[in-house]
């Protein structure tokens, strides 16, 4: 899917920078909204940390969330990214450390006096601020438990003294916390005079030009020691740090602007309210917005950070966006303005009326709502009419399968053409597109493969039927008889990327296992996936005679996330991930259904002391330049040390090197001299013609190093024929597959005569190494009785029947 063609920007200082991108709405962990995907690129931010964010309760600052606000800012300033950072909280950790100075000096004032300075000030006026004497305003600000909010009040109550020792304890701690991130810091506390005056407004402006021209990021504050605060009606400036921090980034050129607050973002009602929900863009007069009770410690609540927000992106502004997140969220920075969307979506995004940014943002808005709906909507109905279809399979004899898996073999090859048709859409736009060459190579589909899956297809059909196979029988009492028998687990999803391919396989197994299927391929496969599935569909109902709908295998076309499509578990039963680490892992991390999977394929071969040259540099260079990009790969040779001092080594390295394979070296390798280039990690699914080459002493050594940096997925020995050793590496050795003096590659369905595979699992419940069809299948119990039999007739001291519990198979 393509974004809609309309221009947004983020503003810059000197020019305006359009972007239009290309993404997918599909679900990877790092898909993002490009409305969101603009503000990474950002030259100049202004970051607001409100007070809940940088005090706790009893007005200390939070080491934890401070902490990583510098280490945030820290990691922008580095990417040259200029940071304009507004903080709060220096009148909460000022009362605190006036209230501590107070109780050091109680012990050495007359206690008359204290208790006479509270009998001042208890008859203090607030309309004579000048009659409060510094003991009494200082004790009222310390005494009260809400701050006042009339002018009238305040004159009563605020001590600017808390504000004045406050910013140098603020300071200090941002200025240590800045110095460990190699960042220099300023301080600049500003009153509503310096943006009313022109001349003072330039002075400033200049000062924080020549600061971020210089890297320095300025902290700024209202100058409360010496304005008192004053800024509480809507004809002052600003009101509180929210509005200034809107002001700085107006006057400033900041071309957006991130408020921490205490809540994740603006909610259509108090967030704590049952049902509230977090709107991801707020559009003015048309979002719906109930405010709730303001933070505690903040002068500013969610109504001054909207109307802020607001301000911020007015009309004029050059800056065109503002986000409103959780302060309490330690990445909350990164996710706004970091590199990349590794730690997803936060907040809720305020744009620019009118402008294209709006335009976008709304567009991605409804594109993930609809998407939202459409998948997880389309998904459940299809797995309902899946499992409709399945068991209807289930009841029928097993050579309607078998008929089904053949119809569908033959139309694989007789419309070749119009599959190699489809692929070459995709891979033409792959190319264009610049995709990885691992996912070319494993996206594009030949006249060979095709043979390959046609031939496992009717190799599946050749095998017996895996439906009511009889795993035991036990005899409970005379007459009573119970049974464990195979069946289907229920609906399947498979979630996979670049791999046409792997579509066939799926469904064969899917549907001579009885199961139905769910199927929710990548965009880049978007023709071939479609193609395949109308052909197999078409197959389905012509071998069965139209007995059976082309539902039971349904391919989710609509765009939408996958997160949501991993919320099904009360329809799906058993989630299979095909594709990259990161999609295995999201997906393991992302659902409540049972996941069967890999995440790694690090295989390793290893060289024993007695293997010759010719078998090892055989088996070696077939597991790693045979599919580089398979996750049954050689990634790491292991070399016994005596392969060095007897040739085989060097052999076998020559073998590789001129078959085109990168070798890089472990450290032994290397210190021995055996690689030019050094292994960056030991642990690395490299999916080229790249390898890693590492030394050891002994095959114990080889055992240890395989179980550290190995993924459990395929593990391979080259020894003599007649050497113990590789019969103790096949017992010792915990891996889903281990072979002895076998190519790594052999770990494949079709070759260990399952017919075809829905992929390789390196779990240790239910399945392990190529599931076939034994993989797609549970099991249930029956139990048989000649008579009527009830529990009681076995109960009591006297039963009337007795448990014989003989096994019968």
């Amino acid at each position: 899917d393509r974004a809609p063609d309309v221009p947004y920007a983020i503003n810059r200082t000197t020019h305006t920078h359009s972007h239009t991108r290309t993404y997918s709405r599909m679900s990877t962990p790092t898909t993002e909204i490009p409305s969101r995907a603009v503000l990474r690129s950002a030259r100049r931010v202004c970051v607001k940390a409100g007070t809940s964010v940088v005090a706790n309760e009893n007005g200390r600052p939070s080491l934890t969330r401070v902490g990583a606000i510098a280490e945030q800012i820290g990691e922008l300033n580095a990417r040259g990214i200029q940071v304009i950072f507004v903080s709060s909280g220096a009148v909460g950790m000022g009362k605190r450390l006036l209230r501590k100075q107070r109780r050091m000096q109680m012990s050495f004032l007359d206690m008359h006096n204290e208790t006479a300075g509270e009998e001042d000030a208890v008859h203090a006026t607030s309309d004579d601020a000048n009659a409060m004497t510094s003991r009494t305003s200082f004790l009222s600000l310390l005494d009260v438990n809400q701050r006042p909010h009339t002018l009238q009040e305040k004159k009563k109550f605020y001590d600017s003294a808390c504000a004045a020792a406050g910013q140098f304890e603020m300071m200090n701690l941002y200025c240590s916390l800045f110095n460990q991130c190699d960042v220099a810091a300023s301080q600049i506390l500003v009153t509503q005079a310096d943006f009313v005056d022109p001349v003072r407004l330039k002075n400033l402006k200049y000062s924080i030009e020549r600061l971020l021209a210089l890297g320095i990021v300025p902290i700024i504050n209202e100058n409360d020691a010496v304005s008192a605060n004053t800024g509480y009606t809507s004809d002052d400036v600003f009101s509180d740090n929210d509005s200034l921090a809107a002001l700085c980034a107006r006057s400033f050129d900041a071309e957006a602007l991130l408020l921490l607050t205490d809540v994740d973002g603006v909610y259509d009602q108090p967030p704590t309210n049952k049902g509230a929900k977090m709107l991801p863009l707020y559009i003015p007069e048309s979002s719906e917005v109930a405010i709730g009770a303001k933070s505690a410690q903040g002068r500013g609540g969610m109504a001054s950070k909207i109307e802020a927000a607001s301000n911020a992106v007015a009309v004029g502004s050059k800056c065109s966006a503002c986000v409103v997140a959780s302060g309490a969220d330690l990445n909350c920075i990164r996710s706004v303005f970091g590199p990349d969307n590794k730690f997803g979506q936060k907040g809720t995004l305020f744009v620019t009326p009118g402008s294209g940014l709006q335009t976008q943002a709304m567009q991605d808005l409804k594109d993930v709502m609809e998407g939202n709906t459409n998948v997880s909507e389309e998904a459940r109905n299809k797995a309902m009419a899946a499992r409709a279809e399945a068991r209807k399979l289930q009841a029928m004899p097993h050579k309607v399968r078998q008929d089904i898996l053949t119809a569908v073999a033959d139309a694989l090859m007789a419309r070749k053409e119009e599959l190699l048709a489809a692929n070459a859409l995709d891979v033409e736009a792959a190319e264009k597109d610049g995709i990885a060459m691992v996912l070319k190579k494993r996206l594009k589909l030949t006249e060979a493969k095709l043979a390959t899956l046609a031939s496992g297809l009717k190799q599946l059909a050749g095998l017996s039927d895996p439906l009511g196979v009889v795993k035991s029988k036990r005899e409970l009492a005379d007459g009573m008889e119970l049974s464990l028998i195979t069946v289907p687990i229920g609906v399947l999803m498979i979630i996979f990327e670049s791999r046409p391919d792997s579509m066939p396989q799926i469904s064969a197994l899917s549907l001579a296992s009885g199961n139905g299927l769910l199927l929710k391929g990548g965009k880049e496969a978007m023709h071939s996936n479609s193609a395949i599935h109308k052909v197999i569909g078409d197959a389905i109902e012509a071998g069965s005679d139209g007995k059976i709908k082309r539902d039971i295998i349904a391919l989710i076309t609509s765009r939408g996330q996958v997160s949501d499509m991993l919320a099904l578990d009360d329809v799906i039963d058993l989630v299979i991930p095909r594709g990259s680490n990161q999609l295995v892992s999201y997906i393991k991390a992302n659902t409540r259904i049972p996941v069967l999977g890999h995440a790694d394929g690090v295989c390793h071969v290893y060289v024993d002391s007695s293997a010759s040259a010719e078998s090892a540099k055989k088996l070696a260079v077939d597991a790693k330049i045979d599919y580089p990009s398979a996750c049954n790969a050689m990634e790491t040779l292991l070399l016994h040390k005596d392969s060095i001092d007897n040739g085989v080594a060097n052999q076998t390295l020559m073998a590789l090197r001129a078959a085109g394979v990168r070798c890089l070296g472990g450290p032994n390798a290397m210190r021995l001299g055996l690689c030019d280039t050094a292994a960056k990690q030991m642990k690395c699914e490299y999916g080229d013609l790249t390898c890693m080459v590492e030394v050891v002493d002994t095959m114990d050594q080889a055992i240890d190093w395989i179980h550290q940096y190995g993924s459990g997925h395929t593990e391979a020995i080259v020894c003599d024929e007649a050497s113990d050793a590789g019969e103790e590496f096949l017992r010792r050795v915990d891996a889903a597959c281990v072979f002895k003096n076998c190519s790594t590659r052999f770990a494949d369905g079709f070759r260990f005569g399952l017919g075809a595979e829905v992929g390789i699992s390196t779990g240790r419940i239910h399945s392990r190494g190529p599931v076939g069809v034994e993989g797609l299948l549970t099991t249930k119990w029956q139990l048989r009785s000649n008579n009527t039999n009830i529990v009681a007739e076995f109960a009591g001291d006297k039963p009337a029947k007795t448990y014989t519990h003989k096994e019968l198979m």
